[in-house]
Formats: C-alpha cells, sequence, structure tokens
C-alpha cells in the first residue's frame, strides 16, 4: 500500500490523517531490530542512569541528571521522525514509545517527590494517572483493543516533562504552573482514553 507523501506536518508528526501504518497495529510482528527501535531502547536505559545521579545528588537538582532528564524527554520525537524518514515501522515501536514516556515522566516525579520539588499532592495524582494507563494499555493489548495515540495526551507530555525538568533545575513558579497544565491536559486525555476502551468493550466482537 503506497504512503502518504512525507510533507514538513507528517515529518514532525503534526498531521496524522489517514490510518496508523499496518505494521504497528496488533497482531502484527514486534520487528525490534530497526533504527527508530534503537533510539527506543537507547531512551530507556538512560532513564535508570538518570535516576542514580538524581537521587544520589542530595537535593535533586544536578547538571548531569538534568541534562540527561533533557536529552530523554526531548529526543522524544526523534523515533518518530526516523520511522517515517526510513518507513521502518514496527508494533515494538509503537508500544515502546508511549511506555518510555510514562517510565521518564514516573522517574521525574519520583526525583522531585524524593527532594520535595514540587507539590506531592500533584506529583502523586500524576504518577497514578501513569500507572493507570500502563494499566488500562495492557488490558486493551490482551484483549485485541487498538487505543487511538490522542492529541490531548500527546502535548500533555511537554508541559508535564518540561515542568519536572526545570524543578529539577531551579527554583521557580513556571516548573508548578506547568505541573497543573500537564497534569490538567492529562487527565483529559485520560478520560478519552477510558471511553474509548469502553465503546470498544461494547462493540460486537468480528469473530461472533
Amino acid at each position: 500500500m503506497a504512503r502518504a507523501s512525507l510533507t514538513t506536518r507528517r515529518l514532525l508528526g503534526l498531521d496524522r490523517s489517514g490510518p496508523p501504518p499496518a505494521e504497528t497495529l496488533s497482531g502484527q510482528p514486534l520487528h525490534p531490530w530497526t533504527i527508530p527501535n534503537a533510539i527506543g531502547f537507547t531512551r530507556i536505559a538512560l532513564i535508570p542512569v538518570f535516576l542514580v545521579l538524581a537521587l544520589n545528588s542530595g537535593d535533586g537538582r544536578t547538571a548531569s541528571a538534568s541534562i540527561l532528564y533533557a536529552v530523554v524527554g526531548g529526543t522524544d520525537y526523534l523515533d518518530g521522525i526516523a520511522a517515517r524518514v526510513t518507513g521502518q515501522y514496527s508494533r515494538l515501536g509503537a508500544l515502546l514509545d508511549p511506555i518510555t514516556d510514562r517510565l521518564l515522566v514516573l522517574s521525574g516525579a519520583a526525583v522531585c517527590w524524593r527532594f520535595d520539588l514540587l507539590p506531592r499532592w500533584a506529583l502523586a495524582v500524576l504518577a497514578a494517572r501513569e500507572l493507570f494507563m500502563l494499566v488500562l494499555s495492557r488490558m486493551a493489548m490482551r484483549r485485541g483493543i487498538e487505543l487511538e495515540i490522542k492529541m490531548l495526551g500527546r502535548w500533555a507530555v511537554w508541559p508535564t516533562m518540561f515542568s519536572l525538568f526545570l524543578a529539577m533545575v531551579s527554583t521557580t513558579w513556571v516548573a508548578e504552573a506547568l505541573l497543573y497544565l500537564g497534569l490538567a491536559m492529562t487527565l483529559g486525555a485520560t478520560v478519552e482514553y477510558v471511553a474509548d476502551g469502553r465503546r470498544a468493550l461494547r462493540r460486537p466482537s468480528s469473530s461472533a
């Protein structure tokens, strides 16, 4: 099947019109050995390194940990761009990217909680949401339900990650404001995911 022309908007992930690549859908082979997945593996491998550096810093604010967090967060779209440029789409890539983002958010929240860098109640809500989405995604996979990525959730990643990064760099009200913004957006996306899941469960099975 011919792919859509690679415009700048499509390359950057801003234009997601049309169906997702068939290689990324449920039931397709994982195909782990691709350039985009290599980027994803590198991102996920750097998260425990960040945690070791940050948790042993004394105050949660060390240049090496902050830079590493920025690198992992900042390369969020790099694997997607690589997939669109090379055409190396895979089921594993579709699963790996959101898991990596959630682990990075949870790791940043853990550091900010440990050193009291942001309001702990908001961090607790954020962590609970990310854990809930991991469980929901797992349940959907087991039932063969494809949860479409919501743009609200995709955009929520940026203020959330940036708030955690800022809190690990300095004391500023901007970090707290961005955390609340990201939290509101991510909770809104969660409502959309739950609604999609409920509709999918009520839909008659195609095998019936």
